[in-house]
C-alpha cells in the first residue's frame, strides 16, 4: 500500500509564494509519476504539475507556467510545488497524487493514490 501526503499550505496574499511538500510512504515508492491538482469550491479537480519519477520529465497547466514549479527528491520520496506570483484564483484545496504505471499525467483517472489535501488561500 503506498501513502502520500501533502503539506505547506497556508494563506498569502496575491504575490506571494507557498512550497508545498508531498512525501510518500508505505512499500517501496516507485512510481511513474506523481502529480499536483487542485481543486476550488464547486469546482472539479484539475491538473496543476506532473513529474516523472525516473527522468523527471515535466508537465504543467496553462494556467500555472512560469509561476509554479515542479521538483522531486527520489532519496526521500519527496515531490514539491514551488509556488510564485500567487494569484486570488489560485486559491484551492491542492492534492498530490501517485501514478504507478504510464498514463498521460495531466488526467485524474490515471492516478491511483491520493493524499488529503493541502488548503491554499490567496487574498488581499
Amino acid at each position: 500500500q503506498v501513502q502520500v501526503s501533502e503539506s505547506g499550505g497556508g494563506s498569502v496574499k496575491p504575490g506571494g509564494s507557498l512550497r508545498l511538500s508531498c512525501v510518500g510512504s508505505g512499500r517501496a515508492l516507485s512510481p511513474y509519476a506523481m502529480g499536483w491538482f487542485r481543486q476550488a469550491p464547486g469546482k472539479e479537480r484539475e491538473f496543476v504539475a506532473g513529474i516523472t519519477w525516473n527522468y523527471g520529465s515535466v508537465s504543467y497547466a496553462e494556467s500555472v507556467k512560469g509561476r509554479f514549479t515542479i521538483s522531486r527528491d527520489r532519496a526521500n520520496n519527496a515531490m514539491y510545488l514551488q509556488m510564485n506570483q500567487l494569484r486570488l484564483e489560485d486559491t484551492a484545496a491542492y492534492y498530490c497524487g501517485a501514478m504507478m504505471s504510464s498514463k498521460r499525467l495531466y488526467q485524474r483517472v490515471n492516478y491511483d493514490y491520493w493524499g488529503q489535501g493541502t488548503q491554499v488561500t490567496v487574498s488581499s
